[in-house]
């Protein structure tokens, strides 16, 4: 049996597109997703990157919700420590009354963003210590359990939407072990940790009334395209776009400027954060997915599928759904 794969969209905006072409082609994803065989679609919440439209992720959640009628929705995830517990417990409260039986909410500590960018959300750098409770006093909301008196969730008490935690380091693993709930690992740009978090998490995981044992979702990138060239042309496109990591927010580049940064010492993080990517037809994509299942003992894979265009990510999305899935 494969193992169930899943999509994680960011709602990406290629550079010749607007933000409402990345949104339609996001709900087109979703249905495709939902007409081929996948698990889940989780949108990131990112803040300050003009490529990324999922930035409001419990109003795009909402939208892609209203077109599609079974797929699970979520977060992935809601870095909870730009927001009061409370009102992620409404939102989503909100979501599940609206879509019962088909959100997800995937939590995360980091912020999303740069240090100008979390003074604009008002953020301090130590909210990321109270993150565990956080995380529980959320819960204890969507179950109607309240850890401040006479405070509940107006939707949400009841909900009881399933919490997954988020992370690319031990401490996300740990604490996911500890609350016992499924964790899911961002190997598709932190490489880095995944073998050793994974083990952490299945060895120190404690059985939770939310699950009984341990699931790792493992994140992988994927280009498959119906010629080897094409999906190599594309992989080339999503690394110069890329190269806007290394910039000031809003600096304007060619192509030719992003080849000369790619090729320098400082993109090597950039390099790096493709470690875990399968590129070319769907027999080469197929091998490559079913080897890192393999590799990681994962029980869902999430696919970022990396496509520049939202017709190249559709057709990903479509070619490895019918060469894994069947």
């Amino acid at each position: 049996m494969p193992v169930p794969l899943s999509i994680l969209d960011l709602a990406t905006a290629a550079r010749d597109q607007t933000v409402a072409q990345a949104l339609e082609g996001t709900v087109a994803l979703a249905q495709k997703a939902e007409e081929t065989g996948y698990r889940r679609v989780w949108y990131a919440e990112h803040h300050n990157m003009r490529s990324i439209a999922s930035s409001a992720t419990s109003v795009l959640i909402a939208h892609v919700a209203a077109h599609t009628t079974s797929i699970r929705l979520g977060a992935g995830g809601i870095m909870l420590p730009n927001h009061a517990p409370l009102v992620i417990a409404e939102q989503f409260g909100t979501l599940e009354t609206l879509h019962p039986g088909r959100i997800d909410l995937g939590l995360g500590r980091a912020p999303g963003t740069d240090q100008n960018t979390m003074r604009a959300l008002r953020r301090s750098g130590a909210k990321a210590d109270t993150f565990p409770e956080d995380v529980m006093e959320l819960q204890a909301y969507l179950r109607g359990e309240s850890r401040i008196p006479g405070v509940d969730a107006y939707p949400g008490k009841g909900t009881d939407v399933p919490l997954y935690i988020l992370g690319s380091s031990l401490f996300g693993a740990g604490l996911a072990a500890t609350l016992g709930l499924p964790y899911s690992f961002a190997s598709h740009f932190a490489p880095g940790a995944l073998h050793e978090a994974i083990a952490l998490y299945r060895r120190e995981f404690t059985p939770s009334e939310q699950l009984d044992a341990p699931h790792v979702i493992a994140a992988y990138n994927v280009i498959a395209a119906d010629d080897q060239a094409d999906a190599e042309r594309q992989q080339h496109e999503m690394m110069r776009s890329r190269v806007a990591l290394l910039l000031q927010p809003g600096t304007e580049y060619t192509d030719e400027q992003a080849d000369e940064l790619l090729a320098a010492p400082q993109a090597r993080h950039l390099h790096e954060m493709a470690t875990y990517s399968a590129v070319g037809t769907p027999d080469v994509v197929r091998d490559k997915v079913t080897e890192f299942a393999e590799l990681t003992g994962a029980d869902e894979l999430i696919i970022a599928h990396q496509g520049p265009q939202v017709e190249q990510r559709l057709r990903s999305a479509e070619l490895l759904a019918e060469a894994y899935l069947g």
